[in-house]
């Protein structure tokens, strides 16, 4: 018995946080394409290989656009 009222209430606390779970709000594509299409050209303008840019601005970008969301001065 006390069995069947423990697995009836994980499942009631797994319902309920299911139903509470918010999606994440989806950042502007296109203000992080301008950022990483910048930073790209930048850093391939200062002789940096491909992998190496791309690893560096979506790092970059990301960064940015989180302390955007977060409401953080970076610099």
């Amino acid at each position: 018995m006390a069995n069947k009222i423990v697995t009836v209430f994980v499942i009631c606390v797994v319902v309920f946080a299911a139903l509470n779970v918010r999606q994440a709000e989806a950042a502007d594509p296109a203000k992080f394409k301008d950022c990483f299409t910048k930073c790209e050209k930048e850093c391939r303008g200062d002789g940096n290989g491909h992998t190496f840019c791309e690893v560096k601005c979506d790092s970059d970008c990301g960064a940015k656009e989180a302390a955007e969301k977060l409401n953080i001065n970076l610099k």
